[in-house]
């Protein structure tokens, strides 16, 4: 099978370039990476010469007929992501979550791809305070950035009725591991501790996110677009409901620091209390999230103090 990856030198993205090439030893993967602050050759520098990369843009439609050219399965990854960064310039996001989705569903259209699978998050269902979301129930997104990835998961429905294309939609929960960019609460916190500076917690740290290991979801993305029946949307949790501080002090314990380094600051706007879906759906298809959460935050701290190549030369977004 030949895949487009989009947004595969990415965080979620490499690593499920990765995962392909380990888990299905003749596939052939093409990568299209605009390479902006966050998508990065070096995410990918050791399985370079086992993929095709191309360096484009979703939103152009040139870049993207010319990835897509003889693939059979798309991915989509390419995302604007970061909630904090939506709030200063919502408009970015706009393009590339919606407009980019759309070059994309268009082209797959066009070339009667086999297969598409647009990756998106638990937070278009917005925050919910007791019991869980299911695929069922309808958005309800609080920052720009889930309005645009809300938005991205209604026109690739929409492509499924209207033009009958093979979309399958995922929504996975936190994710964290290797290679995470450190504008998100855990690489920013492990890097931030591990240099001895304060660890800005929002509010009373008291809002809570399910955390699933980046691996865990790349086997979930995968089985459905294996197995994933078209037109649906699959919920990927990781059972993993912990309050914003009990990762900080969880950061700090594993790396040996004192919790003197947590520092309340102002909440976020919009700042959702907490997310949490079921995932009975992914779960018929044979799925079970395989890391237990301490060890796997654990082992991702020790991957950021064993690769300081990786992170010496960014600058931390908070």
């Amino acid at each position: 099978m030949r895949l487009l990856i989009t947004g595969g030198a990415g965080f979620i993205g490499c690593n499920f370039v990765r995962h392909i090439l380990e888990s299905h030893k003749g596939y052939e993967v093409t990568v299209l990476d605009k390479l902006t602050y966050a998508g990065r050759l070096e995410n990918l520098r050791d399985v370079l010469d086992r993929i095709t990369f191309i360096q484009g843009d979703i939103c152009n439609r040139d870049d993207v007929d010319k990835a897509i050219r003889d693939c059979d399965a798309v991915l989509n990854f390419a995302a604007e992501t970061h909630v904090d960064r939506s709030i200063i310039d919502a408009g970015s996001f706009v393009i590339t979550d919606v407009l980019g989705t759309y070059t994309l569903l268009e082209a797959a259209r066009r070339q009667e791809i086999a297969r598409f699978v647009q990756i998106g998050t638990d937070e278009v269902y917005g925050s919910i305070h007791e019991g869980s979301f299911s695929e069922k129930d309808p958005t309800n997104p609080s920052s720009p950035y889930s309005a645009s990835k809300a938005a991205a998961d209604l026109l690739a429905r929409a492509y499924y009725v209207t033009y009958n294309l093979p979309v399958m939609i995922t929504r996975s929960t936190n994710n964290f591991g290797p290679f995470q960019y450190p504008e998100k609460l855990i690489p920013l916190f492990i890097l931030k501790a591990m240099i001895g500076e304060k660890l800005p917690v929002y509010g009373t740290g008291m809002n809570v996110r399910d955390w699933l290991y980046v691996g865990d979801n790349c086997r979930a993305i995968d089985l459905v677009l294996h197995k994933g029946d078209d037109g649906e949307v699959y919920n990927i949790g990781g059972g993993n409901e912990v309050t914003n501080l009990e990762v900080t002090k969880h950061i700090l314990y594993a790396l040996g620091r004192s919790e003197n380094l947590i520092e309340f600051v102002q909440d976020r706007l919009g700042h959702d209390f907490r997310y949490s879906i079921t995932s009975d759906k992914i779960r018929e298809l044979g799925w079970r999230p395989q890391a237990e959460f301490g060890k796997a935050l654990e082992e991702t701290v020790q991957w950021y103090v064993d690769n300081e190549w990786w992170w010496k030369s960014l600058s931390m977004a908070a």
